[in-house]
C-alpha cells in the first residue's frame, strides 16, 4: 500500500485507543499492533520517512488490507494485542512472540487470605483481579493495600485448630505494624475479612464505602489532634481517588464467551464477534450480511450465530447477544447483559460493529460523496426537506447605521465553501430610512430579476437574516418575478437562531451541533461582515468628501487624487504638509492646511 492509497483510507481510522492488523495480498495477517490513536499510529507508517527500517519499509511494501479493533483504553489494546499476537503469530512480530503472562493480584481462597502479586492462574477459588499491563503498576496497587489494610505475608496455614493450638508465633510483620497478629489470634477472622472486603472493594472499583471507612478514619484522628496520622489517610484517599478502575477486559471469571455486536443499514446488518477466554479477548471477526427481504434483527442475528458456531472447533458456554432471541443450541446459555463487565463487553463488540457499517458506507461513496463538503451539504437538504442538494447558496443581510448610507449584502456559497468573486453590495435606492422589510424586498427583487435578464444559473436556496418579517418581504419579491415555489427560501432569526419557512408560523430549530446550522450560520455572519465592511467605506467616504469639498479651491481632480490616496479624513489630516506639497503644489497645499486638512509648517 503506497502513501497515496493510504491517503483515502485515513480520514476514516478513528482517534481511539485499539488494535490494526495489517494484511497481505493473501489475506494472512502479517502485523498487529497496539495504539493510543489509531489513526496517528497507523499513519506513521505511511509517511514518508529516510529513518524508516528495512524491516518497516518491507512491510509496509506487503500491506493490501488494514483491519482494526476499538478498545476503550491503552491498557485494552495492550492485551488484546497480546492475545491476538500468541493466536496468530505474525511474522513481523518476532519480538512479541514470547509466552510472557500479565500480572494478576490473587485473592487467595483460605483461612485469613493473603493478597499477592502472580502471572499463574490456578482454579481453586481463588480471585484473580487484574491483569495489569506491567508489574510496576500491580506493585503500586498493591503497595496501596497494604498501607491501607495491615495483612498477613506468611504461608501458615491458619486454620482455627492450628491457631488455638498456639502452633504459631508472631513475627517481625507484627512487631512493624505491618500485620495484627491473626496467627496468634490478636485479630479476629470477622475483622480480617472485612478488611478483605474493602480491598475487593478496592480492586473492583468499588470505591464509595471504602473512601466512607478512609474519611471516617481521617476525621477521628483530626478529632483527637493527630494530624499526622489524619495527614496520612488524607493522602491515602487522594491516591484511591486517583487509582484507575479496572479495564474492560480484566475478568478472568469470563470464560468461554462469544459476544456479538449488531448493527443495520437499510440493505445490510453488520455484527462484530468477539471471543472471550479468561477474561481476554483472543478472536474477533467482522460479519457483514446483506438483506435479501424484510428480515428482522432477530433473524439476521440468528442467522450469524448459527454458521458462525457451526464453523468453530466448539460451542461456547454462553452468548452475550444486544436483544433477546433463542438460538438452536440447548447447552448454551444466552445473555443480554444489562450492567457491569458483561455489559462492557458488549458495549464493545457493538463499537466495533458501528465501524464496519461506516467504513463499508464509505467504500461505496463515489469520490464526490467522500468529500466533506458533499456530506454538509447532504445534511443541509435533509434538515432543510429540500429537494435537491444546494450547491448554489445566496444569503442576504442589510446593513445600515441610524437609517445612513443603507446597503444590502448578498454572498454566495458553491459546493459549502464561499465564492467571493460572486459577493455583491445593494445600495439601497427606494427606501427612505432604516427599514429592513422594504430594503429586502428591493434587494431581492434587483438580485434575481438581473439574474433572470442575464439567464444567469439561480440559487438552489436563498437565506435572508431576520425572522418572518424579512422572510415575507423576499418572498413577496419572488412572487413579483413568478420564482417563488421555484428558489427556495428561508430566514434565520438571531436570537435562538430559528430557521423560518415560507406560510409556516412555527420555527424550525436545528441541533446546535449540526454542520448545517453552522454552514447558515457562517454564511449569515459572511453577509454582515462583507455589509459593514462596505458600509464603513461608504461613511468614510461621505465624511471625506463633505470635509474635502467643504473648503473653496480644491476641485474634483484634487479630491479623487486625495481620496484615492489617504481613503479617510483621519490619514488626511496626519499628512505632513511637505507631503501634501510634493503631491499638489505649494498653493493647494497652503488650502488645505489652512482648512484643516494636513499637518500646517511650524
Amino acid at each position: 500500500m503506497t502513501s497515496d492509497e493510504f491517503k483515502a483510507y485515513r480520514e476514516h481510522l478513528p482517534s481511539q485507543p485499539g488494535i490494526y492488523k495489517y494484511l497481505n495480498e493473501a489475506g494472512e495477517i502479517i502485523y498487529i499492533g497496539k495504539a493510543k490513536d489509531l489513526r496517528k499510529r497507523v499513519s506513521s507508517y505511511f509517511v514518508v520517512k529516510n529513518d524508516h527500517s528495512y524491516k518497516v519499509k518491507r512491510l509496509v511494501h506487503q500491506i493490501r488490507n488494514i483491519e482494526f479493533v476499538v478498545v476503550d483504553t491503552e491498557q485494552d489494546a495492550f492485551l488484546l494485542e497480546n492475545s491476538l499476537i500468541k493466536k496468530y503469530q505474525p511474522r513481523y512480530n518476532v519480538m512479541l512472540k514470547d509466552d510472557k503472562t500479565y500480572p494478576f493480584i490473587c485473592i487467595k481462597k483460605e483461612p485469613f487470605p493473603r493478597v499477592f502479586f502472580t502471572r499463574k492462574i490456578i482454579r481453586d477459588g481463588s480471585e484473580y483481579l487484574g491483569p495489569y499491563t506491567s508489574v510496576y503498576n500491580a506493585k503500586i496497587v498493591l503497595d496501596l493495600l497494604k498501607n491501607i489494610f495491615p495483612l498477613r505475608t506468611c504461608t501458615l496455614h491458619l486454620s482455627q485448630q492450628n491457631i488455638q493450638a498456639k502452633k504459631f508465633k508472631v513475627c517481625l510483620e507484627y512487631h512493624i505494624k505491618n500485620c495484627l497478629g491473626p496467627c496468634e489470634a490478636l485479630q479476629s477472622a470477622e475483622d480480617y475479612n472485612n478488611n478483605i472486603q474493602q480491598i475487593r472493594d478496592i480492586l473492583k472499583s468499588n470505591f464509595g464505602s471504602v473512601k466512607n471507612f478512609l474519611k471516617g478514619k481521617m476525621n477521628e484522628y483530626a478529632a483527637n489532634m493527630e494530624f499526622e496520622k489524619a495527614e496520612e489517610f488524607r493522602q491515602k484517599i487522594e491516591l484511591l481517588s486517583n487509582y484507575e478502575s479496572k479495564s474492560t477486559i480484566v475478568n478472568p471469571k469470563l470464560t468461554d464467551i462469544d459476544v456479538y455486536g449488531y448493527t443495520e443499514t437499510d440493505t445490510a446488518a453488520f455484527i462484530n464477534y468477539l471471543k472471550i477466554v479468561n477474561g481476554t479477548v483472543v478472536k474477533t471477526r467482522a460479519l457483514e450480511t446483506k438483506k435479501v427481504l424484510e428480515e428482522t434483527k432477530e433473524e439476521i442475528m440468528l442467522r450469524a450465530v448459527t454458521e458462525h458456531s457451526l464453523g468453530e472447533e466448539h460451542l461456547p458456554a454462553e452468548i452475550f447477544l444486544p436483544f433477546e432471541m433463542e438460538i438452536p443450541f440447548d447447552k448454551v446459555k444466552v445473555t443480554v447483559p444489562q450492567i457491569g463487565d458483561k455489559k462492557k463487553l458488549l458495549d464493545l463488540a457493538t463499537k466495533n460493529a458501528l465501524y464496519i457499517r461506516e467504513e463499508r458506507i464509505r467504500q461505496n461513496l463515489t469520490p464526490e460523496e467522500k468529500k466533506p463538503s458533499f456530506r454538509i451539504m447532504k445534511t443541509l437538504k435533509e434538515d432543510l426537506r429540500l429537494k435537491e442538494l444546494p450547491r448554489h447558496i445566496e444569503c442576504f443581510d442589510n446593513s445600515n447605521i441610524q437609517g445612513t448610507n443603507p446597503v444590502s449584502a448578498c454572498v454566495v456559497f458553491k459546493e459549502a465553501k464561499p465564492s467571493k468573486k460572486d459577493y455583491r453590495i445593494f445600495h439601497i435606492k427606494t427606501v427612505e430610512g432604516p427599514d429592513d422589510f422594504a430594503s429586502m424586498q428591493e434587494v431581492i427583487y434587483r438580485r434575481y430579476k438581473r439574474m433572470l435578464d442575464e439567464d444567469a444559473p439561480l440559487p438552489q436556496l436563498i437565506i435572508v437574516d431576520g425572522g418572518k418579517g424579512q422572510l415575507s418581504s423576499a418572498i413577496e419579491s419572488l412572487k413579483k418575478l413568478d420564482l417563488y415555489g421555484k428558489i427556495p427560501i428561508v430566514g434565520i432569526a438571531k436570537r435562538l437562531e430559528e430557521i423560518y419557512f415560507p406560510e409556516d408560523s412555527l420555527p424550525l430549530y436545528i441541533n446546535k451541533k449540526s454542520e448545517s446550522l453552522k454552514l447558515i450560520q457562517r454564511m449569515r455572519d459572511e453577509a454582515h461582515r462583507f455589509g459593514i465592511t462596505h458600509h464603513r467605506k461608504r461613511r468614510s467616504k461621505a465624511s471625506l468628501t463633505s470635509e474635502l469639498t467643504s473648503i473653496k479651491g480644491i476641485g474634483e481632480k484634487t479630491f479623487e487624487l486625495l481620496l484615492k490616496k489617504y481613503k479617510s479624513v483621519k490619514k488626511l489630516k496626519e499628512v505632513p504638509f511637505e507631503e501634501l506639497k510634493e503631491l499638489l503644489g505649494e498653493k493647494r497645499a497652503m488650502i488645505l492646511t489652512e482648512g484643516g486638512i494636513g499637518k500646517a509648517v511650524e
